[in-house]
């Protein structure tokens, strides 16, 4: 990693520039926030806050200027009026701190393009790198450094405290977003679904840092496994396609492109001052590169789980066992929509399943071409030895479990998650498993798969997507002759078929 661009991945020391002594300001908020962490023992450098006009701030030092701060700081991050940014920016450099997030709004975004450019000005002749402008900045849980100005908590007035702005726990998703509203709403949603995260960071209006450099970066990230990208304009089409090309033959980019109407556009134009470009264009980028698109936050998530978890497959079969026959058909159709297959069996998983049948494991009355129908006589045994039958079938590459917990002959279906976890980890097949509903039972079904490693989905055709997201990456590194050794990579070289 460059040493530039370090002190935003791993801080040596933070200096605040703004922080406040009023508890709605997001000066107070961000140094608040950071001095949790670094209470928790999570944020492991000090930080400075800088306020010409305070004394101290809950209960700690407040610096009256930069030039005050004790020197080995790296990362500033700026929270003060647009017009004196640039100075601010200036000042830093002269002090040696060559990373800045600036958080700060009212640059190009609302037309001020001259404030914006003197900003770039002063930061490269005095050799700062920028995050930003109007930008919520950073958030990593294995860091500590937190720059969102959003409470976690707020109060209501019948005394009640809830959770407003979670964030998400320790994990290998890496999210870029050019939205901050965007990136915090996403944020929410990760920590809803239990996804965990390496690094977000919120990139404003691009003034210097942008989506390139950071897939740049994340793609040689040990923490990072998938990269997630919420863009509404690419400045630099031909680098973001060439990085992309490459980090993809490593790990999973997928990209959430908005602006894809007339009014999408006029709307993203408004929002950061951004082009939003043709659309065509944008999807032929994505295509050659290898990056997969989802087009809403519920696709870009679900594609996130997948990718963290599973291998791409070998090819486009996909084998579904099921106790639900309505559930087993919508995710037929879906796979069909979408250009998978769900072929029928015929050879040697038709004769074990056959078997199954004579020897009363599963319904004389159950459906085994594909997709395998046990029926709402279904038990945990038939589930596993059904799903251990397509795992070792040379006719299907991966497969959809849709084991809805409602049948009388799954009595725990948390017991039976773990089972068919257990079995899935001996087979190199991507799988995806499906529990219909917000029961408790289904939920806690979903998480006990999310838990050990197979993506759990509430629908049959959010599941069937995720697999379609895997193949579609599984071709682009077929067609660069990379996907037996990205598959061995990512399982340790250890599975079975």
């Amino acid at each position: 990693m460059p040493n530039e661009l370090k002190p935003f991945f791993e801080p040596s020391g933070i200096i605040l520039v703004g922080a406040s002594r009023e508890e709605d300001k997001p000066g107070h908020v961000i140094f608040k926030i950071l001095l949790e962490n670094y209470e928790k023992g999570v944020l492991r450098v000090p930080i400075y806050p800088v306020n010409p006009n305070a004394d101290s701030i809950l209960g700690h030092k407040v610096y009256k200027s930069i030039k005050d701060v004790p020197s080995g700081a790296d990362l500033a991050i700026i929270v003060v009026p647009a017009k004196i940014v640039p100075a601010v920016v200036r000042e830093l450099g002269e002090q040696g701190v060559k990373a800045a997030v600036i958080i700060s709004s009212g640059f190009s975004e609302i037309g001020r393009v001259d404030l914006e450019e003197e900003l770039v000005r002063e930061a490269r002749s005095k050799g700062v790198r920028i995050l930003g402008p109007n930008c919520v900045g950073i958030y990593s849980p294995w860091s500590g450094l937190d720059t969102i100005f959003l409470p976690y908590t707020k109060k209501l007035k019948d005394g009640r405290e809830i959770l407003s702005a979670p964030r998400p726990t320790r994990g290998h998703v890496a999210l870029i977003s050019q939205s901050g509203a965007v990136g915090t709403a996403a944020l929410d949603y990760m920590h809803g679904e239990g996804i965990g995260l390496s690094y977000f960071f919120s990139i404003g209006n691009k003034a210097d840092i942008d989506e390139v450099e950071l897939i740049r970066e994340l793609g040689e990230d040990d923490k990072t496994r998938v990269i997630l990208l919420y863009v509404e304009s690419i400045k630099r089409g031909r680098e973001f396609v060439d990085t992309a090309e490459k980090v993809s033959l490593k790990k999973p980019i997928v990209a959430m492109k908005a602006g894809r109407t007339q009014a999408g556009k006029r709307a993203a134009a408004s929002h950061t001052a951004s082009l939003a470009g043709s659309d065509e264009i944008y999807e032929a980028a994505f295509r050659r590169s290898g990056v997969i698109r989802a087009q809403d936050i519920e696709e870009l998530f679900d594609f996130a789980k997948v990718f963290a978890s599973q291998p791409p497959p070998r090819g486009p079969r996909v084998g579904i066992v099921t106790d639900g026959g309505g559930a087993g058909v919508m995710a037929t159709d879906m796979a069909e929509m979408l250009g998978l297959q769900v072929p029928e069996l015929k050879l040697e998983a038709r004769l074990k399943l056959e078997e199954l049948k004579k020897n009363g494991i599963i319904p004389e009355f159950a459906q085994i071409s594909n997709p395998v129908d046990l029926t709402g006589s279904a038990s945990s045994e038939m589930f596993v030895e059904a799903t251990r039958i397509l795992l070792e079938s040379s006719e299907v590459d991966m497969v959809a479990i849709l084991a809805l917990h409602q049948v009388p002959g799954i009595p725990d279906p948390v017991e039976l998650a773990k089972e068919l976890s257990r079995l899935t980890k001996e087979y190199s097949k991507p799988v995806v498993a499906v529990d219909t509903g917000w029961s408790e039972a289904a939920i806690l079904e979903r998480k006990e798969f999310d838990k050990n490693g197979i993506p759990a989905y509430p629908t049959p055709e959010r599941a069937v997507k995720a697999l379609w997201a895997l193949y579609k990456y599984g071709e682009f590194l077929k067609s660069k002759n990379s996907l037996e050794r990205y598959i061995e990579s990512f399982l340790g070289g250890k599975y079975k078929n």
